[in-house]
């Protein structure tokens, strides 16, 4: 079986610390695979909050999770403290991809758990059809200050 491989950027320009809890953990005793997804979800939640941004209102576009690869690299549990690493990359006319990388430190060592791509596609939700990706969403993204 051909598995999924990622190359993520050397720089990432945001990241936040998001708490494993109990309800995050699956039959296996670790996290589970969606929940590193909703945990990415709140990674960009976040990183667009700090951009002054919303998946709904993205400096005159709305955005939406075209696709989405994760590659789960170590197990993480409850009580772990992930730090999720983000970054946009790949723009395109009409979107981009967001890159996350999770970490956390365990007994004193650094663990990769694991890394993410979620292809993001502008849209604008009052036409329901895809838009271009707005000069200041870019620039933003991509860590240029603003004029």
């Amino acid at each position: 079986m051909a598995r999924i491989k990622l190359s993520l950027p050397a720089q990432f320009n945001f990241n936040t610390h998001i708490p494993v809890r109990i309800s995050d953990v699956n039959y296996g005793g670790h996290v589970g695979n969606d929940a590193i997804l909703s945990m990415m979800h709140d990674a960009r939640v976040q990183y667009l909050h700090h951009l002054g941004a919303t998946e709904l209102q993205a400096f005159g576009t709305g955005l939406i999770m075209a696709d989405v690869a994760i590659i789960y690299k170590n197990e993480s549990f409850q009580g772990d403290v992930l730090l999720f690493e983000v970054t946009a990359d790949e723009f395109t006319p009409f979107g981009f991809d967001l890159y996350y990388r999770v970490s956390t430190v365990r007994q004193e060592k650094h663990l990769l758990i694991a890394e993410g791509k979620t292809g993001m596609v502008c849209y604008d939700y009052a036409a329901k059809k895809v838009a271009k990706v707005p000069a200041e969403l870019q620039q933003k993204l991509q860590g240029v200050p603003s004029l």
